[in-house]
């Protein structure tokens, strides 16, 4: 989607709090935010997916 902003992983990390590491074990069980590969190899996160990621965890706890 166009005009959508995406975020470095680094960022992500830095808003969540979270450390590189604990974030790929948190997506190897599948509950981590969406992320995005970029053409070049990047990594992405949509910020509309951090939201939504924010908003189930904010429901759940």
């Amino acid at each position: 989607m166009a005009g959508t902003e995406k975020l470095k992983l680094r960022e992500v990390l830095i808003e969540i709090k979270m450390s590189r590491a604990a974030f790929y074990r948190m997506r190897a069980r599948g509950r981590a935010p969406k992320l995005i590969k970029l053409s070049n190899g990047q990594i992405r996160c949509r910020r509309t997916d951090l939201d939504a990621w924010w908003a189930k965890h904010e429901m759940s706890a």
